[in-house]
């Protein structure tokens, strides 16, 4: 249950702009620095387009000298998708690059998509080229409409995928995604002079047709888990990583007449056999739990232990 009250009819907030960088925070917080050490260029960002890379050193930002002391937030107000001269030294040489810092929403969404690739990098070195990888953000419908996107031509070209819904917080879509997963191979078409494909995918229907192995969290709720039960009780394949929430119960907002929002339950869920889902988290096969800091060491042991699984039960087989 929730409630929020209604609109306090402020003036919006001036949006901040984001250049797609993160600095050496000793170089940042130190005194007399000569300027801001890249440490990370997000893929795709303002910055990347603009030429910035690695190793390079922010010496001004909008003509003023960068210092520990300097707000880059305050210079970045108001500056979303305007020019923003920054000067920058690479291996002692200075130049101007003009970026045009983009909103908080779209850089965060520029990293989530950094994180997808590198997981799905780090699937296919533990899995030796085998396996591909998919996540989905939540059960919304632009979610379900990018993992038809990320189930390209490499992750069908794979011997078998992870799926990865880990903190996904849930949606409405787990049936329509399940299917995606569920449905099975039951004929094949080859065009004249060209390569023998599955049926359903030439005829434009999504499916993988391709082992699986579904990771979770105590992070996956709601949908997320109505996913996880459909994986289970359909035997699509191991959910390996931490039982689920529990946080299963559809609810929906009721207006009143101030303005206030009152979010409320309305329908009950229940497994296939009549067993309610809420409070009761959704098991998994495989329990791992990740060590606190294991992410700085490059590790995930939650993947690894989904690659194992996976590749045990393809075995020797290929395609």
């Amino acid at each position: 249950m929730g409630v929020s009250g209604p609109a306090s009819g402020s003036a919006p907030a001036i949006p901040v702009g984001k250049l797609g960088l993160r600095f050496d925070r000793a170089a940042v917080e130190g005194a007399g620095s000569a300027g801001w050490r890249v440490i990370e260029v997000v893929s795709q960002g303002p910055a990347e387009v603009a030429g910035v890379r690695l190793g390079d050193v922010v010496t001004s930002v909008d003509g003023v000298r960068v210092s520990n002391t300097l707000s880059l937030d305050s210079l970045l107000m108001g500056k979303v998708d305007k020019r923003v001269a920054v000067m920058v030294t690479t291996n002692g040489a200075s130049r101007e690059v003009a970026i045009r810092p983009v909103t908080l929403a779209t850089e965060k969404a520029l990293l989530y998509r950094q994180w997808v690739e590198s997981r799905r990098a780090y699937v296919a070195k533990a899995s030796g080229g085998r396996l591909g990888y998919v996540h989905m953000f939540d059960m919304g419908q632009g979610s379900l409409d990018q993992l038809h996107l990320d189930l390209d031509a490499e992750n069908h070209g794979r011997d078998g995928v992870v799926v990865d819904v880990r903190n996904n917080n849930g949606g409405f879509v787990n049936a329509y995604a399940i299917d995606v997963f569920a449905r099975r191979g039951y004929m094949q078409f080859q065009n004249r002079g060209s390569i023998t494909t599955p049926a359903r995918i030439t005829l434009g229907q999504r499916s993988l047709e391709r082992p699986t192995v579904l990771v979770v969290n105590q992070h996956s709720l709601s949908d997320a888990e109505d996913f996880t039960e459909g994986y289970r009780a359909l035997k699509l394949g191991q959910v390996v990583g931490e039982p689920t929430a529990g946080w299963i119960i559809f609810t929906s907002n009721v207006n009143l007449v101030d303005g206030t929002t009152l979010r409320i339950p309305f329908s009950r869920v229940s497994d296939g056999n009549g067993k309610g889902m809420e409070m009761v988290p959704r098991p998994v096969d495989v329990n791992v739990t990740r060590p606190i800091g294991e992410s700085y060491a490059g590790r995930d042991s939650q993947l690894d232990v989904a690659v194992a699984t996976l590749l045990k039960q393809l075995g020797d087989a290929r395609k």
